[in-house]
């Protein structure tokens, strides 16, 4: 029998009873909040924006999955440095028409697993080289947590901000762990208030934007042939579409965790192109809007995996939420008010989540580090990745190590000898007694 922690609270399509239910959406709300308003802030977005089209994304994603996924899709981190480079050669307009052609990319893969099974990705693209860029994605991020965690607005050490992060962290460690009934469901959203009421009595919340903020306010939306006309260059292509590479390579691996943590095997149902499909729509509804392109997220997996709460419909109902908050500027401000390290906190452990993923695929699929191929392909990808390789061909054409990293490991995976010729199945379930 399974360990009665392992049980499960709240399943695919169970609805939570309403007074929990909006606490628990808040709390997926604020798992990605921070990470989906960085990627915006460090690219010269509109944070606002990012949130609306990450509600509208999840909501589309939900439909075309049938309900049956429950993952929140936020801005993605492997665009930052395209979308930096886009905007220099040709404004918001160039890195939007490249966002959406980076969506476009994942409809013409979702076609083609339709067609034809989604077992020759799977081969492109199996635990060896997912796993490893898993948690390139995660280890990359690791310098965003810690700097949010320990460094002041001047980007200087400051042990009063290092201390609110550390608090955040205790205080969600231990509403994970320690904590019984409903209160062990939400250690996110425990673990951010706890940090906020810290922060504030450190003196480092700024009230200042949340009382000249307006009720109601409208985002600066880009919008095609409003506030730009499209145009499609060989350069915006180079420099967007590879990065699909990447995020493919997450939302698979995503999907394969997702299936562990939840106990069903969504690769097969509702299908693998479902699931692309809907993450490319997401991001081409963002681009349409002038947000960053989104992705399944990680951080939001995590806190399905802590809280074993699955439902949908909280998922969308954090969905929901985020859209109204890109219009209320009192709220958007009184969010946007936490400070930094209180979020640097939470993120240490739920970008920690997103490595951990990559690892807990490696375990699951057995990969067998003392047979050189497989040491060779992972070694190459981690390296390459985390150290940020990139290759410039041009001051037009550049291509980043995330990028590189995954398309380096499906090379090495095709041309080294020893291919596995029958691939494993991406989703085992494990009924085994404890």
């Amino acid at each position: 029998m399974k360990n009665q922690n392992e049980k499960i609270i709240y399943g695919i399509n169970d609805t939570p009873p309403p007074h929990k239910f909006l606490i628990l959406s808040l709390q997926h709300l604020f798992a990605m909040f921070g990470a989906t308003i960085l990627v915006p802030f460090l690219v010269g977005l509109s944070p606002a924006v990012a949130l609306i089209s990450s509600g509208l994304g999840t909501l589309a994603f939900l439909l075309i999955t049938k309900g049956q996924v429950p993952a929140y899709l936020g801005s993605s981190f492997a665009f930052i440095a395209p979308i930096i480079a886009a905007k220099a050669a040709g404004g918001p307009g160039a890195a939007m028409v490249g966002s959406f052609l980076a969506g476009l990319v994942y409809g013409i893969v979702a076609l083609l697993i339709k067609t034809s099974g989604h077992k020759w990705i799977v081969r492109m693209l199996p635990p060896v080289v997912v796993g490893p860029v898993i948690i390139v994605i995660g280890l990359s991020l690791a310098n965003v947590a810690v700097s949010m965690a320990m460094n002041n607005p001047e980007g200087n050490y400051n042990l009063t901000y290092f201390s609110v992060a550390i608090v955040t962290l205790a205080i969600t460690i231990i509403s994970s762990i320690f904590f019984k009934g409903f209160f062990s469901l939400i250690p996110v959203l425990i673990g951010i208030t706890g940090g906020y009421v810290y922060a504030n009595i450190m003196g480092l919340v700024d009230f200042t934007g949340v009382k000249a903020a307006k009720i109601f306010e409208m985002p600066e939306f880009v919008i095609p042939f409003v506030n730009y006309t499209p145009s499609i260059s060989w350069d915006i292509i180079l420099l967007m579409v590879p990065v699909a590479i990447v995020t493919l390579s997450e939302h698979i691996g995503h999907q394969m965790v997702l299936s562990k943590v939840v106990e069903k095997d969504l690769i097969e149902k509702p299908g693998l192109h479902r699931s692309i499909l809907g993450d490319g729509v997401a991001t081409m509804i963002a681009a349409t809007l002038g947000g960053p392109p989104n992705t399944t997220y990680g951080e939001n997996i995590g806190v399905l995996a802590i809280t074993r709460v699955y439902s949908v419909f909280v998922i969308a109902g954090a969905a929901i939420i985020a859209i109204g908050f890109g219009f209320i500027g009192k709220v958007t401000a009184l969010i946007s008010s936490i400070p930094t390290p209180v979020m640097g906190g939470v993120s240490i452990l739920l970008f920690g989540i997103i490595a951990s993923s990559g690892l807990r695929m490696l375990v699951d699929s057995k990969i067998d580090f003392g047979d050189k191929r497989n040491l060779i392909i992972s070694s190459v990808i981690l390296v390459v990745g985390i150290g940020g390789a990139i290759i410039k061909v041009s001051d037009k054409f550049e291509m980043h190590g995330l990028a590189l990293a995954a398309i380096l490991g499906i090379v090495l995976n095709i041309v080294l000898p020893g291919r596995p010729k029958v691939e494993e199945n991406i989703y085992e379930q494990d009924h085994n007694a404890a």
